[in-house]
């Protein structure tokens, strides 16, 4: 089972290395958008529409406000302004078009970057929360333990737990697992095998909840089987 495990931890770079592909294709389509936008903006026409002045000369430099006739422009001259700032206006847009293309692929590459960094723990290295019934009295033990994020239930004839770890790694995932153990006189869970039920015995909540189950410890009792058989149901609740 570890060794499928591994196999799952060798094959997680191939599939972070396919991520990273597809987000620089990302990036050169981003590139060859924003030059297309660049070609369209220099290739705009400016049509200026002649007008017809019946004034002389003379007439028409009175004619020009007292503004125009500080900056030595004449009427026609004025004719341009809303041509220069309908081009400023364009350039306005494409570059706020553009910065929020460039933000969302930086944030979007960061992601990547965090994830790339993680590195994936195996099951013995997760620390999961345990029901200690060390000063009870058997009767006072419940085979169904709640924790909130994960419910655990065991069937095991007239023995009860000592120490029942509770697996809440995957939470997030939701999902039932029912796993078949086999347990010594000393209270040792000796083997835990996992139940097929439509899930891959590589996913991840299968192999957190087995590890759950090796590591639980139930009463001694020199009367019982040398192996006797149980189950362990592991409920993630979906958070």
């Amino acid at each position: 089972m570890r060794g499928l495990w591994k196999i799952y931890r060798r094959n997680i770079y191939g599939v972070m290395g396919t991520l990273l592909f597809h987000i620089l294709l990302f990036a050169v389509f981003l590139l060859s958008e924003v030059e297309m936008k660049r070609e369209m903006k220099e290739a705009e026409v400016v049509v200026e529409i002649p007008l017809e002045w019946s004034e002389e000369p003379e007439e028409l430099e009175e004619a020009a406000t007292g503004e125009e006739r500080l900056e030595g422009k004449l009427p026609s001259q004025v004719t341009n302004r809303p041509s220069a700032r309908a081009s400023a206006g364009a350039d306005r847009f494409f570059n706020e078009d553009y910065q929020r293309e460039v933000s969302g692929a930086q944030q979007l590459s960061r992601e990547v970057s965090r994830q790339l960094s993680q590195e994936i723990p195996e099951p013995g290295e997760i620390p999961m929360p345990e029901d200690v019934t060390d000063g009870k009295e058997p009767e006072e033990i419940s085979n169904v333990v709640y924790s909130g994020k994960s419910n655990v239930e065991y069937h095991l004839e007239n023995r009860y737990h000592r120490r029942l770890p509770i697996p809440v790694y995957l939470a997030r995932g939701g999902g039932t697992v029912v796993v078949d153990i086999a347990v010594d006189r000393e209270g040792k869970v000796t083997s835990a095998v996992p139940q097929a039920q439509g899930r891959s015995l590589q996913d991840p909540i299968v192999q957190y909840a087995r590890e759950a189950a090796l590591r639980s410890l139930f009463n001694q009792d020199p009367s019982a089987p040398a192996l006797q058989k149980g189950t362990i149901r592991y409920t993630f609740v979906p958070q």
